[in-house]
């Protein structure tokens, strides 16, 4: 049987530190997918499109990886792409709270699916999507924490070509 997994996220955009997640995974499983959240009571920089393409794009070089775009729930994505596994990055203590009470939900909703929880890379841990967008705005050099990709669509985004 094929071991699949699913990493969710917003994604908004990807970080290094992303990546980093979703490389590990896939030396983890046989096939991984990563679902771009569409989460409308968020309000996001890039559509999900955008979102999407821009995973694709990072990920290009992973042979076992499709990238889908996710609306609804996580779970029932996970049923219809048979995976039997979630996997989440934690870059610090203070994510394991909200991670914790996600996967009690999603094992109450589907326990046949199985959260893994991937501590982040101690060079990326201090990545997060947030904060790569608040320094774009303010037209910070943002390359060290996205890839090319990623920062030339933040610096159009936020006019900010030099960067």
């Amino acid at each position: 049987m094929k071991r699949i997994a699913v990493c969710p996220g917003s994604f908004d955009p990807i970080t290094l530190g992303h990546v980093d997640l979703i490389r590990r995974a896939t030396r983890l499983f046989d096939h991984v997918i990563v679902a771009v959240a569409a989460d409308a009571q968020k309000q996001h920089v890039f559509s999900v499109d955008e979102r999407v393409e821009m995973a694709i794009a990072a990920c290009e070089d992973l042979s076992n990886l499709t990238v889908y775009s996710l609306e609804g729930l996580l779970v029932q994505f996970c049923r219809q792409h048979q995976a039997t596994a979630i996997v989440k990055g934690l870059r610090s203590a203070a994510d394991m709270p909200h991670e914790m009470q996600m996967q009690a939900i999603n094992a109450d909703l589907a326990p046949e699916i199985e959260t893994v929880f991937v501590p982040a890379s101690a060079s990326t841990a201090h990545i997060c999507a947030s904060m790569v967008r608040w320094l774009s705005q303010l037209g910070v050099d943002i390359s060290c924490y996205v890839p090319p990709m990623v920062a030339e669509q933040l610096a159009l985004k936020y006019g900010n070509p030099a960067q």
